[in-house]
């Protein structure tokens, strides 16, 4: 996937799919804002556990919210197809995202 965007327009996805589930006033992904933005991304039918497994997973520094980093580093860990060869491996270590 990295190849066929390209790395700026991988991470400039990855950013949009941030700031389209962050919390707008506090710069983080919170259990409220992935609660009523998730709708967007057609996941309405998402339960309030769910959710909060979801913020479990990527919740790196135990704050309860996801910053960019730990979304990013959520997103490759559930997608391994996306390190589908060693040049999107290499970038990603590179980059410091896993």
């Amino acid at each position: 996937m990295v190849e066929r965007m390209g790395a700026e327009g991988f991470i400039t996805e990855l950013c949009n799919g941030f700031r389209l589930l962050m919390d707008g006033e506090r710069g983080v992904i919170t259990f409220e804002s992935l609660k009523k933005n998730s709708v967007a991304l057609g996941l309405d039918d998402l339960r309030d556990d769910e959710i909060v497994c979801m913020l479990s997973e990527g919740d790196l520094d135990g704050d309860g919210a996801l910053n960019q980093v730990e979304f990013c580093t959520l997103m490759f860990r559930l997608s391994p197809g996306l390190m589908d060869n060693n040049g999107s491996r290499q970038w990603v270590e590179e980059y410091g995202v896993i």
